[in-house]
C-alpha cells in the first residue's frame, strides 16, 4: 500500500503525516513514541485503512516535524493534537499510540474525552518511568544530547564506534526471538539516531516523568485495547500493573516473543487483535483487502440489522460490523427451495427479510423425494432469527427442508469456515457469537419440551 505525504499546520506548528485509506471515513490518528517518526505506526495503517482514514503523524521535533518552540511536555503535545482533530475531523477519532504516544493518547482522553470514540495503545508509559536499564545507560547519553556540544560527541562516538547503538538498544528493545525484519530494525534504528533532534529526545524523557499517570487512569471512560510485548525491556511491565489495578474496563493482553515492539515483533497477532477490536471487516485470510464505500456502508447496515437479531445480544457496533462482513446476502423466490433434507450442512442463515418455513417427511425424506400428502408444515421462521445452525455446527445433514415463504426471503448465510476463522482471529467475539447461538438452540429446545408436555397432559384422562 502506497502512504500519501500530507503537512498540517495547527498555528504556526507545522506537522508532517503520512496517510492511507479513503477521505471522509472516521479518521484513526497514529501517535509515536519516543525517539521516533510516524514509521512507528506504519505496520498498521494497511489494515485499518480497511475502515478507517489512517493519518500517522510526525510529533512536533520528531521526523520531519519542526520542534516546538520552547519546552516539549506531555501537555503541549496534547494541546496541539486536540486543535489537529478539531482541525481536520468533523466526529471523534480512534486514537492508536504507541510508547509515549500511548502517554499522549491517555492524556488526551482524559482533559477531551468527547474527540476520542476508543484508544488502542501499544506498550503505553504510563509511570513515566522507563526500565532500569534505560535509567542507567541511556539516560546519560540522552541528557548528554540535550546540548549542542554533547550531541556533536554522541553522533561522534556513533559513528567511530560501529555497534554502539546495537548493543545498547537492541536488547532493551526487542524480545529475544522477536520477528522484526532487519529492514523495519535499521528504519527505526536510524529514526532512533536521526541527527538535530536529541534536544527533543531529552525533554520528552523529562516529560513522561513529569506525567506521570498513575491515580490518574481510574477516570477514563473511553473504550481501550492495550497490548504489552511479555518481554518489555524499555517500558516495564510493571506499568501493565498499574493498569491492572487503577483501570480494569481496559482490555488489557500480553503478547509472547514480542518487547516494546508488538505491532513489528509479532506483527500477525497484533494485527488481528486490532483489527477484531476495531471491527474491521476483513479477517486474517484477507485483511489487506480492500473495502470500498458500498460494501463498508452495507456492512454498516448488516450489522445494525443484527444489533435486533437473535445474534446480536451484548454485543458492541466493532463486534457487529466484524460479524456483518463475514456474512453473504442471499435471495430467494417465493416457495424456491434453500436446502434439502439430504444436503450436508456447512451454513446457518439468518432471516433479513420475507420468511423461511420448515417442512419435514415424516420418514426422512428430502422434497424432492416425499410423497406430497405425508409433508408437514413444522414452523415459520421471520426476521432475525437464525435457522441451520445446527447441521452447520456439526457438519450433519440437514433435518428438514428450507422453503422461502410467500413473499420470498433474503437471508445472512455464515459459512462454519467463516466462523471459525473469526473464532481464532478473536476469541472474545467468538465466545460471544456461538454463546448467543448456543442460547437460541436451548431456548428452542425449551419451547419444544413444553409443546411436548403440553400434549402429553391432554392426552391424559381427566
Amino acid at each position: 500500500m502506497e502512504f500519501q505525504h500530507r503537512i498540517y499546520r495547527v498555528g504556526e506548528q507545522e506537522i508532517h503525516a503520512m496517510e492511507a485509506g479513503r477521505p471522509g471515513r472516521q479518521i484513526a490518528l497514529m501517535i509515536h513514541g519516543w525517539s521516533s517518526s510516524w514509521y512507528a505506526m506504519s505496520p498498521l495503517m494497511p489494515p485499518l485503512a480497511q475502515r478507517f482514514h489512517c493519518i500517522a503523524i510526525d510529533l512536533p521535533g520528531y521526523g520531519q516535524s519542526p520542534r516546538l518552540e520552547g519546552r516539549t511536555t506531555i501537555p503541549r503535545y496534547v494541546e496541539i493534537l486536540a486543535d489537529l482533530i478539531e482541525q481536520i475531523s468533523d466526529n471523534p477519532v480512534v486514537l492508536i499510540g504507541h510508547s509515549m504516544g500511548g502517554m499522549i493518547s491517555i492524556t488526551l482522553a482524559l482533559k477531551y474525552p468527547v474527540l476520542v470514540e476508543r484508544m488502542v495503545l501499544l506498550s503505553p508509559t504510563i509511570s513515566g518511568r522507563l526500565s532500569n536499564f534505560i535509567n542507567f545507560f541511556i539516560l546519560p547519553i540522552t541528557m548528554l544530547e540535550r546540548f549542542s556540544p554533547g550531541s556533536l560527541l554522541v553522533s561522534a562516538v556513533e559513528k567511530s564506534i560501529v555497534g554502539i547503538t546495537d548493543r545498547l538498544m537492541r536488547p532493551v528493545s526487542f524480545a529475544e526471538r522477536s520477528g522484526i525484519s532487519e529492514a523495519a530494525y535499521m528504519r527505526l534504528r536510524a529514526d532512533a539516531r536521526r541527527p538535530g533532534q536529541g534536544r527533543v529526545r531529552a525533554e520528552c524523557f523529562d516529560a513522561m516523568r513529569e506525567n506521570n499517570l498513575c491515580g490518574r487512569i481510574s477516570h477514563i471512560e473511553t473504550s481501550t485495547l492495550i497490548l504489552w510485548g511479555a518481554e518489555d525491556n524499555t517500558v516495564p511491565l510493571r506499568d501493565a500493573g498499574v493498569v491492572a489495578d487503577e483501570w480494569p474496563a481496559a482490555d488489557l493482553r500480553i503478547l509472547p516473543k514480542a518487547g516494546h515492539w508488538p505491532h513489528f515483533e509479532a506483527a500477525d497477532a497484533t494485527r488481528r487483535q486490532v483489527a477484531a477490536y476495531l471491527g474491521l471487516p476483513r479477517t486474517s485470510a484477507d485483511l489487506y483487502a480492500p473495502v470500498g464505500d458500498e460494501e463498508l456502508l452495507y456492512i454498516r447496515d448488516v450489522a445494525q440489522f443484527l444489533a435486533h437479531s437473535d445474534i446480536g445480544n451484548d454485543l458492541n457496533e466493532a463486534q457487529r460490523i466484524r460479524i456483518a462482513a463475514q456474512f453473504q446476502q442471499r435471495t430467494y423466490r417465493p416457495g424456491e427451495s434453500i436446502v434439502h433434507t439430504a444436503d450436508s450442512g456447512h451454513e446457518l442463515y439468518i432471516i433479513r427479510a420475507g420468511t423461511v418455513e420448515v417442512w419435514k417427511d415424516p420418514e426422512g425424506l428430502s422434497l424432492a423425494q416425499h410423497v406430497h400428502a405425508r409433508v408437514q408444515h413444522v414452523t415459520t421462521f421471520h426476521p432475525g432469527q437464525i435457522v441451520g445452525e445446527l447441521s452447520m455446527l456439526d457438519q450433519g445433514e440437514r433435518s428438514a427442508d428450507l422453503i422461502a415463504g410467500k413473499d420470498g426471503a433474503t437471508l445472512l448465510s455464515l459459512s462454519r469456515e467463516r466462523l471459525l476463522t473469526l473464532c481464532e482471529d478473536d476469541a472474545v467475539l467468538g465466545t460471544r457469537l456461538l454463546w448467543n447461538i448456543a442460547t437460541v438452540v436451548s431456548q428452542r429446545v425449551r419451547f419444544i419440551l413444553w409443546q411436548l408436555n403440553r400434549a402429553e397432559q391432554r392426552r391424559q384422562p381427566l
